[in-house]
């Protein structure tokens, strides 16, 4: 039989394996502070989680697929929220054909990124400065005129478009947000729209990153699962912080700070 002594060196040596080191949390740190921030913006200015939170990340060493694993996790709290306060405004007749011709160009984007890893940290981040800089540039310009009846051909184009760029660099939020601007619909419906989309696709996000990935997308995704009530303090800050500095002047320090993460990407291999 086992002594005593034996018994309590298998415990301890249990519980050395499972011990986080210091390195461990200061290296969690970042990703926990740039999922806040994001979260915390977007809430604040409307838009900006993704154009923030995957070139931030890329910054501090992650990759493509960690950063997406990443941001998708951190939103289910904020999506959730946001189709549950806009329940009577959301029409879920309006989000079945959006949401399949999204989710139908995930595997595309997908597969296109999994091909994209044998590129170098450098041309990778300039892959995603050049996205986040068209991306702002079209929001800060491009202005759709609101109409009661959009031709069904712009949501075939619109919304599988979204989903290769969620796919491919987790970016596919601006197209859908120019063709809801494009919709006589007031502020409530729009956003029950928005949350109802991006919730919708969560899962089948994360489970085609993990058929690609594997376990490369599993830590991230749990430390941003760890960090749920940060994500919730932020959200809640920034929508205080959106309502008393303005929404209008919100986002143009938003369009700001996406113009310098842009630029910084695409100048990534003279930074170094």
């Amino acid at each position: 039989m086992p002594t005593l002594g034996c018994e309590l060196k298998a415990v301890n040596r249990l519980l050395a394996e499972m011990t986080i080191s210091s390195n461990d949390v200061i290296s969690m740190l970042p990703i926990a502070a740039i999922l806040c921030f994001g979260i915390f913006v977007q809430s604040a200015a409307g838009f900006a989680a993704g154009l923030l939170i995957v070139p931030s990340l890329l910054w501090c060493g992650f990759t493509i697929p960690a950063a997406q694993s990443a941001l998708l996790v951190a939103t289910i709290p904020q999506n959730i929220w946001g189709v549950w306060s806009f329940r009577k405004d959301i029409v879920p007749r309006s989000l079945v054909w959006p949401a399949v011709g999204r989710v139908a160009m995930l595997p595309v984007g997908v597969s296109i990124l999994y091909s994209m890893d044998s590129l170098s940290t450098e041309t990778i981040r300039q892959i995603v400065g050049a996205a986040v800089l068209i991306s702002t540039l079209a929001i800060a310009w491009f202005k759709p005129l609101p109409r009661t009846h959009l031709h069904p051909l712009w949501a075939w184009l619109v919304f599988p478009v979204s989903g290769f760029l969620q796919g491919i660099v987790g970016m596919g939020g601006p197209v859908m947000v120019f063709w809801v601007q494009a919709h006589d619909w007031d502020t409530k419906r729009i956003r029950g729209f928005l949350f109802g989309m991006y919730l919708m696709s969560i899962v089948p996000g994360l489970t085609i990153l993990y058929f690609a990935f594997g376990d490369r997308i599993i830590l991230p995704g749990l430390l941003a699962t760890a960090s749920t009530p940060a994500l919730w303090i932020s959200s809640v800050l920034g929508l205080r912080l959106g309502t008393w500095l303005g929404r209008d002047r919100l986002r143009t320090l938003t369009l700001m700070l996406l113009l310098l993460l842009g630029v910084s990407g695409l100048a990534a291999p003279w930074l170094r």
